[in-house]
Protein backbone atom coordinates (compact mmCIF):
# COMPACT_ATOMS: atom_id res chain seq x y z
CA UNK A 1 0.00 0.00 0.00
CA UNK A 2 2.68 2.20 0.32
CA UNK A 3 3.98 1.86 -2.53
CA UNK A 4 0.67 3.07 -4.30
CA UNK A 5 1.12 6.16 -2.16
CA UNK A 6 4.29 7.10 -3.19
CA UNK A 7 3.54 6.79 -6.79
CA UNK A 8 0.07 8.85 -6.15
CA UNK A 9 2.10 11.29 -4.13
CA UNK A 10 4.70 11.17 -7.29
CA UNK A 11 2.08 11.65 -10.05
CA UNK A 12 0.00 14.26 -7.71
CA UNK A 13 3.79 16.78 -7.74
CA UNK A 14 3.43 17.02 -11.26
CA UNK A 15 0.36 18.13 -11.14
CA UNK A 16 -0.02 19.74 -14.63
CA UNK A 17 3.12 18.48 -16.41
CA UNK A 18 2.45 16.98 -19.32
CA UNK A 19 5.84 16.88 -21.10
CA UNK A 20 8.05 13.94 -20.50
CA UNK A 21 7.64 10.60 -19.64
CA UNK A 22 6.07 8.21 -17.14
CA UNK A 23 7.00 4.86 -17.08
CA UNK A 24 3.62 1.88 -16.65
CA UNK A 25 4.44 1.61 -13.29
CA UNK A 26 3.66 5.32 -12.25
CA UNK A 27 0.25 5.52 -14.38
CA UNK A 28 -0.85 2.21 -13.28
CA UNK A 29 -0.46 2.82 -10.02
CA UNK A 30 -1.77 6.32 -10.03
CA UNK A 31 -4.78 4.62 -11.98
CA UNK A 32 -5.19 1.72 -9.13
CA UNK A 33 -4.71 5.28 -6.42
CA UNK A 34 -7.77 6.26 -8.23
CA UNK A 35 -9.65 2.98 -8.33
CA UNK A 36 -9.08 2.59 -4.36
CA UNK A 37 -10.36 5.74 -3.27
CA UNK A 38 -12.92 5.68 -5.69
CA UNK A 39 -14.44 2.42 -4.77
CA UNK A 40 -14.23 3.63 -0.72
CA UNK A 41 -16.34 7.05 -1.41
CA UNK A 42 -18.75 5.08 -3.60
CA UNK A 43 -19.25 2.69 -0.37
CA UNK A 44 -19.45 5.50 1.80
CA UNK A 45 -21.69 6.99 -0.39
CA UNK A 46 -24.43 4.45 0.02
CA UNK A 47 -24.65 4.82 3.95
CA UNK A 48 -28.32 6.56 5.12
CA UNK A 49 -28.37 10.26 5.65
CA UNK A 50 -24.65 11.12 5.25
CA UNK A 51 -24.21 9.36 1.88
CA UNK A 52 -24.69 12.30 0.41
CA UNK A 53 -21.92 14.22 1.93
CA UNK A 54 -19.57 11.58 0.17
CA UNK A 55 -21.47 11.62 -3.14
CA UNK A 56 -20.51 15.16 -3.02
CA UNK A 57 -17.01 14.49 -1.79
CA UNK A 58 -16.55 11.30 -4.96
CA UNK A 59 -17.67 14.45 -7.39
CA UNK A 60 -15.12 16.86 -6.15
CA UNK A 61 -12.38 14.38 -5.68
CA UNK A 62 -13.44 13.01 -9.56
CA UNK A 63 -12.91 16.77 -10.61
CA UNK A 64 -9.29 17.44 -8.72
CA UNK A 65 -7.61 14.47 -10.35
CA UNK A 66 -8.58 15.09 -14.06
CA UNK A 67 -5.81 16.96 -14.53
CA UNK A 68 -3.39 14.95 -13.13
CA UNK A 69 -4.84 11.85 -14.87
CA UNK A 70 -4.55 13.54 -18.27
CA UNK A 71 -1.11 14.79 -17.92
CA UNK A 72 -0.06 11.25 -16.42
CA UNK A 73 -1.73 9.60 -19.58
CA UNK A 74 -0.07 12.10 -21.97
CA UNK A 75 3.42 11.47 -20.44
CA UNK A 76 2.10 7.92 -20.44
CA UNK A 77 1.55 7.85 -24.15
CA UNK A 78 4.92 10.13 -24.29
CA UNK A 79 6.92 6.73 -22.84
CA UNK A 80 5.24 5.01 -25.93
CA UNK A 81 6.80 7.55 -28.87
CA UNK A 82 2.94 8.90 -29.46
CA UNK A 83 1.36 12.29 -28.95
CA UNK A 84 -0.27 13.23 -25.75
CA UNK A 85 -3.16 14.39 -28.09
CA UNK A 86 -4.12 10.46 -28.81
CA UNK A 87 -5.64 10.83 -25.49
CA UNK A 88 -8.51 12.21 -27.92
CA UNK A 89 -9.20 8.73 -28.83
CA UNK A 90 -10.78 7.62 -26.09
CA UNK A 91 -14.03 9.74 -26.71
CA UNK A 92 -14.67 7.02 -29.48
CA UNK A 93 -17.46 4.73 -27.99
CA UNK A 94 -15.79 1.85 -26.69
CA UNK A 95 -13.55 1.36 -29.79
CA UNK A 96 -11.22 4.19 -28.91
CA UNK A 97 -11.06 3.07 -25.04
CA UNK A 98 -10.08 -0.19 -26.36
CA UNK A 99 -7.43 1.58 -28.25
CA UNK A 100 -6.14 3.68 -25.41
CA UNK A 101 -6.01 1.39 -23.43
CA UNK A 102 -3.85 -0.80 -25.74
CA UNK A 103 -1.49 1.98 -25.99
CA UNK A 104 -1.04 2.93 -22.26
CA UNK A 105 -0.31 -0.94 -21.55
CA UNK A 106 2.58 -0.81 -23.91
CA UNK A 107 6.43 -1.24 -22.61
CA UNK A 108 8.03 2.46 -23.37
CA UNK A 109 10.66 2.89 -25.81
CA UNK A 110 13.98 2.04 -24.48
CA UNK A 111 16.44 4.96 -24.77
CA UNK A 112 15.88 8.58 -25.25
CA UNK A 113 12.85 9.57 -27.84
CA UNK A 114 11.65 12.90 -28.73
CA UNK A 115 10.08 13.47 -25.54
CA UNK A 116 12.79 12.84 -23.22
CA UNK A 117 14.85 10.48 -21.79
CA UNK A 118 13.70 7.00 -20.46
CA UNK A 119 12.30 7.22 -17.27
CA UNK A 120 13.51 3.82 -16.15
CA UNK A 121 17.65 4.78 -16.86
CA UNK A 122 16.26 7.80 -14.50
Amino acid sequence: MEEIVNWYKAVLQKYAEFSGRARRKEFWMFFLGNVIIGVVLCILGIIPFIGIIFAIVSGIFGLAVLVPTIAVGARRLHDTNRSGLLLLLWLIPLVGFIIVLIFLAQEGIPGDNQYGSNPKGA
